[in-house]
C-alpha cells in the first residue's frame, strides 16, 4: 500500500471544491509537531500557538473561499490526557472557520460499523478519503488515498450519521 506524507495530504486542501470532513476516531495521537506544545501544556506552561499558523492559514483560505471543513471527533469519557489538550484548542479551529462536533463513544448510533477498519479518515468532495495510518504509539505514517465508489459511499453513510448525532464544540460538555 502506498502512503502519502502529512504535507501531501495537507495539499488535498487546495483541490477540494466544497466540503471536507475528518472523522477521527483516536483518543491520542502523536506528532511530532505537536510534541512540544502538548508537553507544554502538560506542565501548565503558555503556549503562543504559533505551530497551529500554517494549518490556520490552510483553514481561513478554504473557508473565505466557501468550503466547509467539518469534524466529528469520536471519544472516550472521560477523555485521555490528548483528547483534554484537544478540546482546550479546539476554539482555535473554530476561529478559523471548522465546523467542529464531538460524540462521546456510549451515544454512539447503534449498530454502527466503522469503514476502512475503523481508522480515521477525512473525506473530501464525496469522491476522495485519505485514510490515516499510525504506528502502535499512535504517530502519523501516512494516509492512504482510496477513490472506490463503494468504500467512499460507505463513508459518507457514516459521516452523515455521526454528524447527525455528535454535539457541536459550543454545547459539548465533557
Amino acid at each position: 500500500m502506498d502512503l502519502i506524507t502529512s504535507a501531501q495530504r495537507d495539499e488535498l486542501f487546495e483541490g477540494f471544491t466544497h466540503d471536507a470532513f475528518h472523522l477521527e476516531l483516536r483518543d491520542d495521537y502523536g506528532s511530532p509537531i505537536e510534541d512540544t506544545p502538548y508537553a507544554r501544556w502538560q506542565r501548565g506552561e503558555p503556549d503562543d500557538f504559533g505551530w497551529l499558523d500554517p494549518w490556520m492559514a490552510l483553514m481561513k483560505r478554504a473557508i473565505a473561499e466557501g468550503r466547509t471543513v467539518r469534524r466529528v471527533r469520536v471519544v472516550s469519557e472521560p477523555h485521555s490526557r490528548y483528547v483534554g489538550w484537544e478540546h482546550s484548542l479546539t476554539r482555535l479551529n473554530l476561529e478559523a472557520g471548522e465546523d467542529i462536533r464531538w460524540l462521546p463513544r456510549h451515544q454512539l448510533p447503534e449498530g454502527i460499523t466503522f469503514p476502512v477498519a475503523g481508522k480515521d479518515w477525512w473525506l473530501f468532495d464525496d469522491q476522495l478519503l485519505a485514510v490515516g495510518h499510525f504506528d502502535s504509539e499512535g504517530r502519523v505514517l501516512g494516509s492512504e488515498l482510496i477513490e472506490d465508489p463503494e468504500t467512499v459511499a460507505e463513508c459518507v453513510r457514516v459521516r452523515d450519521q455521526l454528524w447527525a448525532a455528535a454535539i457541536p464544540h459550543v454545547e459539548y460538555r465533557p
